[in-house]
Parts: structure tokens; C-alpha cells; sequence
């Protein structure tokens, strides 16, 4: 799963909407550092949570 998300990449928590919408910070190995609008820099473990990758444009959040 990290494989797919670079630094920079907007995602979404699949089971925590209320979050936002986040940008990953770091990865490393399957450590995600994601700073989320709603809830702040967390680090999501990418074995356990599938991020959902955003397009932002089609998105329509702004950060």
C-alpha cells in the first residue's frame, strides 16, 4: 500500500471521514505520516489502513 503513495499525495482515512482531507508527509516502510485539516499530523499504519489517494481538483476541498 505505501508503494502507491508518494510525499505530497491528498488522501482520505476510509474509516474517519470527519478527519479530512490529508496530505501524506513520510513514508517509511509502512509508516504513514499524514497531517489531516481536521485532526492534525497522525502516523497511520499502512498494513493496517488502506489511505484513500484523492485527486484533488476533482475533490473539491482546498487545504
Amino acid at each position: 500500500m505505501p508503494g502507491t503513495l508518494v510525499p505530497g499525495t491528498y488522501v482520505r482515512h476510509p474509516s474517519e471521514p470527519d478527519w479530512g482531507l490529508g496530505q501524506v508527509q513520510s513514508i517509511i516502510g509502512n509508516r504513514i505520516t499524514v497531517n489531516f485539516e481536521n485532526r492534525g499530523k497522525l502516523l497511520i499504519n499502512g498494513a493496517v489502513v488502506t489511505l484513500i489517494a484523492v485527486d484533488q481538483e476533482k475533490d473539491g476541498d482546498e487545504t
